[in-house]
């Protein structure tokens, strides 16, 4: 039995992609700051609790997120993946208003709690026989494309593109593959208010089409391909996003992944 965890593990995508590892036989580690969603999660998922845990942990806390791998260690002795799904945005307002506290917010808990957590997965990974495992870091298409108004969250999902470059660099000699997904906009409450219209590049507002991630076809499927149907592959990096047609259907394209379901219109195939 593989062991993995999964932070953010308890809503959204990270919910979805505990359900799809479940479903590969994993046993899971769910890390996320309100136990009581957690804990619904894993009985939702695990009703007899022997291969879900609940743990509550912020993991912009260095020592927190130490604490908690312990918990893991002690509980199944190994690690062979971690999921790096936890993120949060601030407030859209221009630039120059966001808060130092808003910033350092997502700061913490996008790109420090994902540091820490691949950290704490190395030193595991490096220790364990047999030695290595696998890292997937949810990019979003925020690492690649900037989004009006959103500049903690774009610098930090930019610099998540960096970490998994460098620790992909850094795990070669230790059996430890780091990947990436770029997520389009995931059906969570994060992006509710897409539906209504959001700030655009050139000024306009628009509505963007959003993945339904409430059966984890898409985002989860993503995750489960570079840590589980992979194999020895090597995959670093692959997205997945919500597009328009020209009719104005939502559409998902995926690269190398199974067509996903999104709102507002048909699914789109995968690229190559």
């Amino acid at each position: 039995m593989k062991i993995a965890i999964v932070t953010g593990g308890g809503t959204g995508v990270g919910r979805a992609i505990a359900r799809s590892l479940y479903a590969d036989g994993f046993a899971l580690a769910l890390f996320g700051r309100r136990i009581e969603v957690l804990e619904a999660t894993a009985a939702e998922i695990d009703p007899g609790g022997e291969r879900v845990l609940a743990v509550s942990v912020d993991i912009g806390d260095r020592q927190a997120v130490g604490r908690a791998f312990e918990t893991v260690i002690a509980r199944w002795g190994r690690l062979d993946l971690l999921v790096n799904n936890a993120g949060m945005n601030a407030p859209s307002v221009a630039l120059e208003d966001i808060s130092a506290a808003q910033w350092d917010e997502v700061v913490a808990a996008n790109l420090s709690g994902a540091f820490f957590c691949t950290q704490f997965a190395f030193r595991q990974f490096k220790a364990q026989s047999p030695q290595g495992g696998r890292i997937i870091n949810n990019g979003s298409i925020s690492a690649t494309t900037p989004r009006p108004q959103s500049a903690p969250y774009v610098a930090t999902k930019h610099a998540i593109t960096g970490l998994t470059k460098a620790s992909a660099l850094d795990g070669r000699a230790f059996n430890i593959a780091v990947g990436q997904i770029d997520i389009g906009n995931a059906s969570t409450d994060m992006t509710t208010r897409m539906s209504s219209g959001v700030l655009q590049a050139d000024g306009s507002m628009a509505v963007e089409p959003t993945i339904d991630d409430h059966d984890g076809d898409g985002d989860a499927d993503a995750v489960r391909w570079q840590g589980v149907v992979a194999g020895e592959s090597r995959t670093q990096k692959g997205p997945l996003t919500p597009t328009l047609s020209p009719k104005g259907e939502g559409q998902a394209v995926a690269r190398g992944w199974p067509a996903v379901k999104c709102t507002g219109g048909t699914l789109g195939e995968p690229g190559n």
